[in-house]
């Protein structure tokens, strides 16, 4: 005798059954580059985007939304993330050839899936996806970018799922780009985005993926556990520098640390907790206004509560 689903412990969710998997109290560090923090009250990976759409709009407008891409840009606090994260799998990592400059991509599709079927398509001007660790709905929420370049420069339109389940084209101007930010509504998930590159020779382009993939290889420690550039470069200088004119390169609070391969980088050697990730942080940028009264902004996110 077939047993019917056990009922959801809050009608906060809905009472409709998503087509995805829904899974309660899932632990997150696993899914973050730190290796670090609690877990999600609920972590939602959809089946599709008329999935995602029906379960929002289900939702209690009440439970907060958040997108988790690869995790590679993010501190997940240690006492977890309340509410609903919502994860796009395989069904959204998908990449289009639209015409000769132009490519769709998916909200869950890697910037090295990106730039790379652009080199294959003969797509130039998009291979700077190649040297961030996420995926195409971070780099649009961010407005990610890295060699000189940035989402704002090809970007024509995103298509998003708001909290509510509404979904809306929006195009570039809407999104209120600055420099790693944009007024993306907070809770809407990025289901894709349409990119515009321009002609070029496919060799030309892999050459160019080589070199920024060399430089990369040299200057970050990619091999460890971390999360990326930690601090937006201020007006006029990088932050790197000022953290090490500060005397913070190596600088360590249990086992975080500040990498002495790159400055911008925070390194969870072994065991540390997000407390200690984020309390590190906070000392650089202490650290760095008492030397030279530059004020450091957070690049990384910080999401969820304290434990």
């Amino acid at each position: 005798m077939s047993r019917s689903p056990e009922p959801r412990p809050s009608t906060a969710l809905g009472t409709s059954e998503p087509k995805g998997k829904l899974t309660p109290n899932a632990p997150l560090a696993p899914l973050v580059w730190f290796k670090s923090g609690g877990a999600a009250e609920w972590l939602f990976e959809p089946k599709d985007v008329d999935d995602l759409s029906s379960f929002l709009a289900d939702l209690d407008p009440a439970v907060p939304v958040m997108a988790l891409g690869l995790g590679s840009n993010m501190i997940v606090r240690d006492g977890g993330v309340p509410g609903v994260v919502v994860r796009l799998g395989k069904a959204f990592a998908k990449v289009e050839v639209l015409d000769a400059t132009t490519l769709r991509c998916g909200g869950g599709a890697s910037g090295i899936l990106v730039s790379s079927t652009a080199r294959d398509a003969g797509v130039g001007g998009i291979e700077f996806l190649r040297s961030i660790p996420g995926t195409v709905g971070g780099f649009v929420r961010m407005n990610g970018g890295a060699y000189g370049r940035e989402v704002k420069d090809i970007l024509l339109e995103c298509d998003v799922v708001l909290c509510s389940g509404e979904r809306r084209t929006l195009p570039l101007d809407a999104l209120g780009y600055t420099y790693r930010h944009s007024e993306l509504p907070d809770g809407a998930v990025v289901v894709s985005a349409t990119f515009r590159g321009h002609p070029a020779q496919p060799v030309a382009i892999q050459a160019e993926m080589d070199r920024i993939a060399a430089s990369r290889e040299a200057t970050q420690p990619l091999r460890s556990k971390t999360g990326g550039s930690t601090f937006k470069n201020p007006p006029g200088t990088r932050a790197w520098k000022e953290i090490d004119e500060a005397g913070c390169r190596g600088l360590r609070m249990g086992d975080a640390q500040v990498s002495e391969k790159h400055c911008n980088f925070l390194l969870n050697l072994g065991k540390a907790t997000s407390a200690e990730i984020e309390a590190l942080g906070e000392d650089v940028r202490a650290r760095v206004k008492a030397h030279s009264g530059i004020e450091l902004e957070w690049e990384i996110q910080r999401v969820g509560v304290e434990a």
